[in-house]
């Protein structure tokens, strides 16, 4: 039997009753308190929406001060203020409040309130219904899972009937179709978006038309589309990069590289265009120095202009880069192994192992939670790496590697603050890396994350992996999975690699470089982004 934990409806239920005690002693405060943390776990409860109608009649003024949010108000408060609104005929904004949390928290049924489906949008101006499609479409994932499509299911309804009292409103048919698309109400999408076109040919009801056509496979038609929005905007660089991006798609790969070259040569320094330039220039030679500098970017950038993946992306099917490449039979380590670490570190160790794989970047990044265990222990768990029990056996190998990777990334942030060439940290790895005991192949990995996120140590590592690269013999066949192509793999993906060297690589791991779906750690397929076009719509007044 259930406890009520983690349970929204029970947890909403217990916030009632505490709600209802509150106001049978006359603590309204109290009692709209645990009111809106009861719409927090459960927006729909009948019983909440029948108490809040209760205290709001006791008000003298419906409730509008009780219920005021304050600056720090949680998205229950919120919405009880809506519903209070609404009650005042305040439709308008009431219903932009309810965006608002669903901004907060797409997953929730904030909008599904029978007011809501009684709401005429004729009674409200048509302007006000387009920000509110708006905030709904900025907060929806392309396309959105179903449990998210479910709640946000009433915007789509709330569309459907806004369209039918404005049918003139072309920017109104482009906003509901963005959100019909990423509740996958794809016909309806095509629809919409091609009623807007008609109504007005604008650059905004060009892309939605664009991009309802790109999600119906249509994607040279989407192009024209695009290509249209474009001359309604030849200056908007986040137009000329979804069209730089859906050009490649089409194997325009020439006509795309210049089109965003012209963009980030307009503005060098604008986010989206220079994102999607260094993912086309990769993707047109496959040299890694675009990632680099793309993960150079992104160090330096501190004001995107939103959430980007572009570089994940890229490396998806790069060994070291979008996954960890399957080891092959161990090699016994020479002279005698070191005794495990100790059993807070082999814990701490132990729970970086659910975090998976992606690029340098991140991975140096993520195991900064390792920089307080002590290097001694680091360095044992590369002979006993801290597997957690009841693992599946086949998973076993791939999991140990994975916790070494982690351990020498540990080491990076030992003693971070001391110069690289003569830190302690470089030492350390340098020791593992050309010794004759457990992690040699990790220790080089961490050399080469350090060069992705630190510029002023890329030469050195490149002639540490150059070096140890020529040291690898070429001429005769090399099982895909041994020390020898990881350390090919590795000297491909340096920074600051000399061309011959990279070259070299490549012959000597031949098939291995890309990713052929035997990877140890998979890396996890991402969503596509949101374009900043649509953020600088939802601020504008």
């Amino acid at each position: 039997m259930s406890d009520g934990v983690n349970d929204p409806q029970q947890e909403a239920l217990g916030e009632l009753a505490l709600a209802t005690l509150a106001l049978d002693e006359h603590d309204a405060e109290h009692a709209v308190r645990h009111l809106a943390a009861a719409l927090g776990h459960d927006p729909r409860l009948p019983e909440a929406h029948e108490l809040l109608a209760k205290i709001a009649a006791r008000a003298d003024d419906g409730g509008l001060r009780l219920f005021h949010p304050g600056e720090r108000a949680t998205a229950g408060r919120v919405v009880a203020f809506a519903h209070v609104l609404a009650r005042h005929g305040r439709h308008a904004d009431a219903l932009t409040l309810l965006a608002q949390a669903t901004v907060h928290d797409p997953a929730r049924p904030w909008a599904d309130v029978s007011w809501v489906q009684a709401l005429d949008p004729a009674a409200l101006p048509p302007e006000h219904l387009l920000r509110v499609l708006l905030s709904v479409l900025g907060a929806l994932p392309d396309p959105a899972p179903a449990h998210i499509a479910r709640a946000t299911r009433p915007y789509l309804d709330l569309a459907r009937r806004a369209l039918v009292a404005h049918p003139r409103e072309a920017l109104l048919h482009g906003a509901a179709s963005g959100v019909a698309r990423r509740l996958r109400e794809l016909p309806l999408a095509l629809a919409w978006a091609e009623r807007g076109v008609r109504l007005q040919s604008g650059k905004l009801t060009e892309m939605w038309w664009g991009n309802a056509l790109r999600a119906d496979g249509r994607l040279d038609e989407a192009v024209r589309a695009m290509r249209a929005a474009q001359r309604h905007d030849p200056d908007d660089l986040s137009v000329a990069s979804d069209l730089a991006l859906w050009l490649t798609e089409l194997g325009h790969t020439a006509e795309a590289l210049a089109l965003i070259e012209e963009a980030t040569a307009k503005d060098p320094s604008y986010d989206c265009a220079v994102h999607t330039a260094h993912r086309l220039r990769f993707l047109a030679d496959g040299d890694p120095g675009h990632l680099v500098a793309l993960a150079d970017f992104m160090r330096a950038t501190t004001d995107a202009s939103h959430e980007h993946h572009d570089l994940q992306q890229c490396c998806e099917r790069l060994p070291w880069l979008g996954f960890v490449p399957e080891e092959g039979d161990p090699v016994p380590p020479a002279g005698p192994r070191p005794d495990p670490p100790q059993p807070a570190a082999a814990r701490a160790i132990a729970a970086m192992l659910p975090l998976g794989w992606a690029p340098p970047p991140m991975t140096y990044d993520a195991a900064v939670r390792l920089a307080g265990i002590p290097a001694e222990d680091l360095l044992a768990a590369l002979s006993h790496p801290p597997v957690p029990a009841g693992a599946d056996p086949e998973r076993v190998p791939a999991a140990r590697r994975l916790l070494r990777l982690w351990c020498c990334l540990g080491l990076l942030h030992h003693r971070a603050g001391e110069p690289w060439f003569g830190s302690t940290r470089r030492r350390l790895l340098l020791d593992v890396a050309l010794g004759a005991g457990d992690g040699a192949v990790e220790a080089l990995y961490a050399l080469v994350a350090a060069a992705w996120v630190d510029p002023a140590c890329r030469a050195d590592v490149a002639a540490l992996l150059e070096a140890r690269l020529r040291a690898v013999p070429e001429g005769r066949r090399i099982h895909p999975f041994t020390a020898d192509v990881a350390v090919a793999q590795l000297a491909y993906i340096t920074p600051g690699m000399p061309p011959a060297a990279r070259t070299l690589a490549g012959r000597i791991t031949g098939d291995a470089l890309l990713g052929s779906g035997s990877a140890a750690n998979p890396a996890t397929a991402l969503p596509r982004p949101r374009r900043p076009w649509l953020s600088r719509l939802l601020r504008r007044p």
